[in-house]
């Protein structure tokens, strides 16, 4: 009898074991986790109220206190402590993204493996490989559910695929076999949501709250399963199956193509600005023009930015301003850059930000598509600037710095959490921590680090 197609991923798992990973996938994902945390640990800070309502919650949940709160000395059990650090770890939209499977991976895995690993006291080594898993997982369910159509249908990629994700990071930790593979997978095929009706929230509080339940999601469904709970056995196959449900399709191919060979991680973009990652090519093409051109914002009297079809809908004037491309340009137009403090403010206030704002203009073109090829998401744009005098620029920028393509330096990443961090964490910790995921393999507890992420001396 020929593996169903759950089996068949499940039978892939083995080749994420720690010893079996290149030295450079290793290193990705210490880079992943270490700008991941960063992105979690500035959300901690209490100028933003979203951090005293998890506090809240997760007192209120109670639970047996196995796994820390991020930022908070509260302590709580695996999947309340991941609801609450996986909504943190996405909440200033400012860590990685995989642009092409459309998951905010490491912000949904990140939280499992850190919260599941506390509890078993895995080691570095063992959270690294667990992290490599829930990423390429998370991203291969959302290719074979197809991005775009989930965005289409309305569904969040990042929460009904990062659920699995989560599952087989907190599987991995947690020792499950091939049956409670089976059964956490289809419990957390069961257990999967997420909206898009976060974009009519101004308060972007729900945006991150899906990100949060899939990390939960995750990690309650390996539990259960580790418990000896069962689930459909075969979540992407049989008489429902998963991608009937939510796109009405489902590409096992996209599932298995080059698994253990073509690693997830290593397509990730990391962030510099507080956005989505569908604007960051249009920011960096903008902000040439205004340094290289010698023009100011005062020069410019209109932008108009090409952008994938595919995808520049979802920044076209969206009501939110994180995933507004009008919003960001203008801001990053008249500071040089966007923290996640003016999307928290909106500083359309300003009237030369709201006017500057009204002159840029956004359309689609199969252009960025054609190039990226079908598996591939583009995270392209090309710019144009019109100046009062008639003079125009532009900027054809395929690979924003970030990108896989055209990765930020270790120095940039360091920087970039030093910036994020500064505010809830001192230089001393800040450098305990990145001494201790670059040298994260060599650790025998995972609490050693995340000790480092409790409430510290700055608040």
């Amino acid at each position: 009898m020929s593996a169903t197609p759950t089996r068949q991923l499940i039978d892939c798992l083995g080749v994420f074991a720690y010893d079996k990973l290149p030295a450079e996938v290793v290193k990705q994902a210490k880079n992943t986790l270490y700008d991941g945390i960063g992105a979690l640990l500035a959300a901690t800070s209490h100028r933003y109220p979203v951090m005293s309502l998890l506090e809240k919650m997760v007192t209120e949940a109670g639970g047996a206190g196995e796994s820390r709160v991020a930022g908070s000395p509260l302590r709580t059990n695996p999947a309340t402590a991941a609801l609450a650090n996986g909504t943190l770890a996405y909440y200033c939209d400012i860590e990685s993204h995989h642009p092409s499977a459309i998951v905010h991976a490491i912000a949904v895995v990140g939280p499992a493996a850190l919260a599941v690993g506390e509890r078993q006291h895995s080691s570095g080594a063992d959270v690294l490989a667990a992290i490599v898993a829930g990423i390429d997982v998370a991203a291969r369910v959302s290719y074979a559910l197809s991005p775009a159509e989930q965005y289409a249908r309305g569904f969040h990629p990042s929460t009904v695929a990062g659920t699995f994700g989560s599952a087989v990071a907190a599987g991995l930790l947690l020792g499950l076999d091939d049956e409670q593979f089976t059964n956490a997978f289809g419990l957390a095929g069961t257990s999967t949501c997420g909206l898009m009706s976060w974009v009519d929230d101004p308060s972007e509080q729900s945006r991150p709250l899906n990100i949060g339940l899939a990390s939960q999601a995750g990690v309650q469904a390996a539990m259960l399963a580790a418990t000896g709970f069962k689930g459909p056995d075969d979540i992407f196959g049989g008489k429902y199956p998963f991608g009937k449900a939510f796109t009405g399709q489902w590409d096992q191919d996209a599932l298995l193509d080059q698994i253990g060979e073509r690693f997830e991680v290593t397509e990730l973009f990391f962030k510099r600005n507080s956005c989505c990652v569908f604007i960051p090519a249009s920011l960096d093409g903008l902000l040439d023009i205004l340094q290289s051109e010698d023009i100011t914002v005062d020069d410019i009297a209109s932008v108009h930015v090409r952008a994938p079809q595919s995808s520049y809908h979802v920044v076209d004037n969206n009501p939110l301003r994180s995933h507004c491309a009008q919003y960001v340009l203008a801001v990053a137009a008249h500071q040089g850059h966007v923290d996640f403090a003016d999307i928290m403010e909106d500083r359309r206030s300003d009237p030369a930000i709201a006017a500057f704002a009204n002159r840029i203009t956004l359309t689609g073109d199969d252009l960025f598509d054609q190039r990226s090829g079908s598996l591939r998401q583009s995270v392209g744009s090309i710019t144009h600037v019109t100046t009062h005098s008639g003079a125009a620029y532009v900027r054809d920028v395929e690979f924003p710095l970030g990108a896989a393509q055209n990765s930020l330096s270790d120095e940039d990443l360091q920087h970039k959490f030093t910036t994020l961090t500064k505010d809830v964490i001192d230089a001393d910790r800040a450098t305990q921590i990145k001494k201790l995921i670059d040298e994260l393999d060599k650790v025998d507890d995972i609490n050693t680090l995340t000790r480092l992420l409790e409430s510290g001396p700055k608040t």
